[in-house]
């Protein structure tokens, strides 16, 4: 197990520098005058105008900005936004948001998705598994935006159960109806895989062994059946972690959440190519982190894996 972890964190590398230098690469090429946008689209002085962009580095070839950026890295030092704040300090604020947004999303998708796939999958043609299927596909269609902008409504404003924007603080309590509606279209994924995972392991010999045994119904859905379903399930969920903290930009947007979402879609619009990037290297530290988890959990899942 030392030796698996040890070979996913070298495969860590080279993941982190494909992802960075393709994102830097797309920040240069973007068009535009990252300056300019500093400015606000007010004039300003040739002088003031070449200061800045020595600066930064603008004016100097992508292959020498994007080595300054790996040789700043060593040191920690992720770079100045061109507001003059450090990229670390930004990052630091709002990177604890977004992960108990994405906390949040992922335990709801996980707990109530895996619940009712289980129910469905059990029941398989009775009344609540065909309504829990046309549910998720009705949610599964309608866009996030959509449903975030509709539940902030009714949920927020007509009920008043919840703050319909969040505050500064951005506390547990507020952040459960963003993450509701982060997570609803990952619940309905997993409802669906759970329903099918479960409808085909509970025909399964190991099933029909246990049950001929004399094995409590109980025992048998959750050790036999239910474990061995999850194993497509977790290797979603671990996917999904990287994706709701990388998607959650609408989300954010929507309910005015100070995460990492609403840094990154105002440093592509300055063209901040330090945030841009620093951003999406946490993330992809995230993403490979969770499906390093997850690899750890096949073997507590899957004896046969265990043991090989």
């Amino acid at each position: 197990m030392l030796s698996f972890t040890l070979k996913r964190i070298v495969q860590l590398f080279p993941v982190f520098l494909g992802a960075t230098l393709l994102v830097y690469f797309l920040v240069f090429a973007t068009p535009g005058n990252p300056i300019a946008a500093l400015s606000g689209g007010k004039p300003m002085s040739p002088a003031t105008e070449a200061a800045l962009t020595a600066q930064y580095n603008l004016d100097k070839p992508f292959w020498v900005q994007y080595g300054l950026y790996l040789k700043n890295l060593v040191t920690l030092d992720l770079g100045t936004s061109f507001s003059g704040q450090e990229v670390r300090d930004l990052l630091a604020r709002a990177f604890p948001v977004t992960a108990r947004l994405a906390i949040l999303a992922l335990l709801i998708e996980s707990v109530f998705g895996i619940l009712f796939g289980v129910i469905a999958g059990m029941r398989k043609g009775k009344l609540f598994d065909s309504t829990v299927l046309v549910a998720s596909l009705l949610v599964i269609a309608v866009p996030t935006f959509v449903l975030g902008f509709l539940l902030q409504f009714v949920v927020g404003v007509k009920l008043e159960w919840a703050k319909p924007t969040v505050s500064g603080a951005a506390t547990w309590g507020e952040l459960i109806l963003p993450a509701l509606v982060l997570g609803l279209v990952s619940l309905a994924y997993v409802l669906r895989l759970t329903r099918t995972s479960v409808i085909e392991n509970k025909t399964a010999d190991y099933v029909r062994t246990a049950t001929a045994k004399g094995l409590s119904r109980n025992r048998v859905v959750t050790v036999h059946i239910l474990r061995n379903s999850l194993i497509p399930v977790v290797t979603y969920l671990g996917a999904d972690l990287g994706a709701l903290m990388g998607g959650a930009i609408v989300t954010e947007g929507i309910f005015n959440v100070p995460g990492v979402g609403h840094l990154l879609y105002q440093a592509i619009q300055k063209g901040e190519t330090p945030t841009v990037v620093a951003v999406v290297g946490v993330l992809v530290i995230v993403f490979v982190l969770a499906n390093l988890i997850v690899d750890m959990l096949y073997a507590l899942l899957d004896p046969r894996i265990r043991y090989a």
